[in-house]
């Protein structure tokens, strides 16, 4: 049991150095172990730590983490977690600053004031108050961006009353000078130095401005002289008080002495839930100063009942008396409020009117009696008369979806519409109409779609030609709703097709017609090309409404031939629909092609294959053989790969990719966090390299088996594009992939495989050695060779290289499956245990 719990604590310190490890991973010597998919956001936000207090970014260090050790792949994680925990901190920041600008906004607000607490809690009711928003007049006061707010910056009207609060700014100018702000105290007096008190308050501004100018006048001569002037204007305005009853948020209110009936019933959110909107009651010195009705300004803009308020104004918001409700087919269908002697015609106007669908005949209004619901029709000519009572719903329908007048002519006329339909008319009135028939118009019948009374349909069938020669019988009266089509000689034309192909320079199909010859069809299609030979095929359709068993020909076959000589056989020979012609190619009909001969040759260039089966020997001599400085051993054909070649690799390449794919998603479920995108699929890796790398295959040459034996199997045919390549004799040997230092090495004879990867330093720590392999300068390779404890490396020649290829990727175990493998031996151990007990 002892030996169980020591096993587990080296297991639990493991982990700890671990995530230590990972902690510190920047600064670490050796990263080759580090897996991001196992870090947590904490040691992303040191490693962004890190890289701060650096000054640098994460693209900074890629150079310095592989040379650590860390793969591509790992590094492609890192960065992606790390841009995306920026970003995420990046948000939260955004979402921070937005939220303490809008409590620095608030704060803004005068929470003192009065005035801003009811503007700031009715703005919040408003947005919230959704109950009334049928009821017409409630969007003036449900808007929160109307403001009725009296405009404190313009001049002070003429007529504005004085009052105490106020605070007058009076000038004199010219030969004397004075200034002063004087308020109007308690007792509504201003008091002015060297001339006293004066009575103001009650007076409007322009009598209270002539009053001050006689006071002062009185004391300063030289404003009775009128070498000095007198100008009086409101510096600060008072606060009054009114009080609002029956809104949405009675009680008293501190506003503005500027302020208007609508400014008050604004703070106070409208007329509440049962207000009216049409009898609201300005009350002033305890009695009604005025009835406000909110629909003249409505429905006329009218402000007359706007008036301004005085201190202890009270604004009194009865019940309604009567609202009924409008919907249907109106452009402002909602909830109205009716006075005493308004008709449905005044309804109507406040509804704004009907809209353009509507049915105005007649309306459907559902009245109430003591007891139940009732039906009333209102017909048009009782507008005028109807008197709506309180709780009527009036409904507005649609008209209906037909036409009492209409009539349809389509087809083979000049101008197929709907006309408008009249008793007596007949089918030739309606053609006159449409500007007569067409000129492929069948005359023999046309068709009336008429519709029954019962609304079912029925056919009528007419004869044009004696309709329009003047025929009554045949030019049957119409009726509404009928549809009458003209037919065209061409809808019962079958379309024809014919084919040409072969030597033409715009094969296909073609349309046919009447008297179509194999003349007139080649020129349709520009004509022949260079190696259109003589011979044509045309294979004709056969028809026959008898089915014979013993001539089993399908169709019938022509050949025609074209010579420079005789030429009016295709001139004269008439097609027939659906022919197909053939114009057969030319039997030897080839332009030259050519082959590409470079490196270590004495006339490099291009050569025409002068045969069909032109070997390499053949064109190498024809280009003056090798030079001295040619290497025998590396010449090789370079032959491009056909874009077909491609395209079926690249459809293997699918099935291949799908397998991978699938075992891709079964690592994802294995292991979380894992980025499927950042990962090069099997299918990218070849289409990337079919496409950039291999442009052409490689045929390795054997020169000296040539000179010997042009039988050899060297000797290769050439294709059009091949490109026979001798190199250059290079004593060196190169050595590159996953070495320490990518090198070439000078050839030594007797030398082997693994002497010149010592000489580079050998693998790194990505080096798969055994799997090293060798190309040869005739593009032949060669790899490693394994038996057992045995390895056998391939030969090394001058002018070759030596690649190292990289280890693949393999899985470690994570912390998650370590615990899981230590939980499951915990288990076998306490099970071995318990059984010898």
């Amino acid at each position: 049991m002892k030996k169980i719990i020591y096993v587990l604590t080296l297991f639990c310190i493991l982990l700890m150095s671990f995530n230590a490890n990972a902690q510190d991973i920047i600064k670490s010597k050796d990263l080759s172990t580090v897996k991001v998919d196992y870090l947590s956001d904490d040691e992303i936000a040191k490693i962004i730590s890190q890289l701060k207090s650096n000054n640098a970014t994460i693209n900074d260090v890629e150079s310095m983490a592989l040379s650590k050790g860390m793969s591509q792949n790992e590094f492609d994680k890192l960065r992606i977690r790390v841009t995306e925990y920026e970003k995420k901190n990046s948000k939260d920041k955004d979402k921070k600053d937005k939220d303490k600008k809008k409590d620095d906004k608030s704060k803004e607000i005068d929470k003192d004031s009065e005035f801003g607490r009811k503007q700031e809690k009715i703005k919040n009711e408003k947005i919230k108050d959704s109950l009334n928003a049928l009821i017409f007049g409630s969007e003036l006061f449900d808007n929160p961006t109307l403001n009725f707010e009296p405009d404190l910056k313009m001049a002070t009207p003429i007529n504005y009353v004085l009052g105490p609060g106020d605070k007058l700014e009076v000038s004199i100018y010219g030969v004397q000078q004075f200034e002063d702000t004087v308020p109007v105290n308690f007792e509504g007096k201003i008091s002015i130095a060297n001339v006293g008190q004066i009575a103001v308050a009650g007076m409007s501004i322009e009598a209270a401005s002539q009053k001050i100018r006689a006071a002062i006048a009185r004391v300063y001569s030289t404003v009775r002289s009128g070498q000095s002037q007198v100008s009086v204007s409101l510096s600060d305005i008072r606060t009054i008080k009114v009080t609002i009853v029956g809104g949405k948020q009675p009680g008293n209110y501190s506003i503005s002495s500027l302020a208007s009936v609508y400014n008050a019933l604004h703070l106070a959110g409208g007329p509440g839930k049962n207000g009216s909107y049409r009898n609201i009651e300005l009350i002033r010195n305890n009695k009604v100063y005025k009835n406000i009705d909110i629909y003249k300004f409505l429905v006329k803009g009218d402000q007359s009942d706007n008036v301004n308020l005085r201190d202890n104004d009270v604004i009194r918001i009865p019940a309604y008396t009567q609202r009924v409700v409008v919907e249907g087919e109106v452009k402002r269908p909602g909830i109205f409020e009716m006075k005493k002697g308004e008709t449905f015609t005044d309804l109507l106007s406040f509804a704004s009117g009907f809209n353009e669908f509507a049915y105005t005949a007649s309306v459907n209004v559902m009245q109430k009696t003591g007891k139940e619901f009732k039906v009333h029709d209102i017909n048009e000519s009782e507008y005028n008369s109807y008197l709506p009572q309180s709780g009527d719903v009036f409904r507005v329908t649609k008209i209906l979806n037909r036409f009492e007048n209409r009539i349809k002519i389509e087809g083979a006329v000049f101008r197929p519409d709907y006309y408008s339909y009249n008793d007596g008319m007949r089918i030739s009135d309606l053609i006159t109409r449409a500007e007569g028939l067409k000129e492929d118009a069948y005359t023999k019948r046309a068709r009336i779609i008429r519709l029954k009374t019962d609304l079912t349909t029925e056919i009528v069938n007419v004869d044009l030609g004696n309709a329009l020669s003047g025929d009554l019988n045949a030019d049957i009266e119409l009726k509404r709703e009928d549809i009458i089509t003209v037919y065209s000689i061409l809808d019962f034309r079958e379309e024809y097709k014919i084919t040409i192909d072969g030597e033409v320079k715009n094969p296909g199909e073609y349309e046919y017609f009447e008297n179509l010859t194999l003349n007139d069809l080649v020129v349709q299609v520009g004509g022949l090309t260079g190696s259109a030979s003589k011979r044509v095929e045309i294979a004709r359709m056969v028809k026959s409404d008898v089915i014979d068993d013993a001539d089993p020909k399908r169709i019938e076959l022509v050949e025609l031939e074209i010579t420079a000589d005789n030429n009016e056989q295709i001139k004269n020979f008439v097609l027939k629909p659906f022919d197909v012609i053939n114009i057969r190619k030319m039997a030897v009909y080839e332009k030259p092609e050519m082959v590409k001969v470079s490196g270590a040759v004495t006339y490099p260039g291009k050569y025409v294959l002068a045969n069909k089966k032109e070997t390499v020997y053949n064109v190498v001599m024809r280009a003056g053989g090798l030079t001295s400085i040619a290497n025998l051993d590396g010449m090789k054909i370079k032959r491009p790969i056909k874009e077909e070649q491609i395209k079926q690799l690249e459809n293997i390449n699918l099935n291949l990719d799908k397998k991978n794919d699938e075992d891709e998603e079964l690592s994802k479920s294995k292991q979380e966090g894992l980025n499927l995108k950042q990962k090069d699929t099997l299918s990218s890796k070849l289409s990337k390299k079919l496409r950039d790398e291999l442009k052409y295959a490689t045929i390795p040459v054997n020169w000296e088996k040539i000179v010997k034996d042009k039988n050899h199997y060297s000797n290769v045919t050439l294709f059009p594009g091949d490109e026979i390549e001798v190199a250059v004799y290079n004593e060196g040997v190169k050595v590159t992939g996953n070495v320490l230092l990518t090198s070439e090495i000078p050839y030594r004879s007797g030398k082997g495989f693994k002497y010149y990867i010592n000489s580079v330093g050998g693998v790194d720590s990505k080096g798969w050695k055994k799997k090293a392999y060798i190309i040869y300068p005739n593009g032949k390779a060669s790899v490693t060779q394994s038996f057992l404890f045995f390895r056998s490396y391939p030969r090394v020649e001058p002018d070759s290289q030596i690649v190292v290829p990289e280890k693949p990727e393999t899985k470690k175990m994570s912390t998650g499956e370590w615990v899981s493998i230590g939980s499951v031996l915990t288990s076998l151990a306490l099970l071995i245990v318990t059984a010898f007990k």
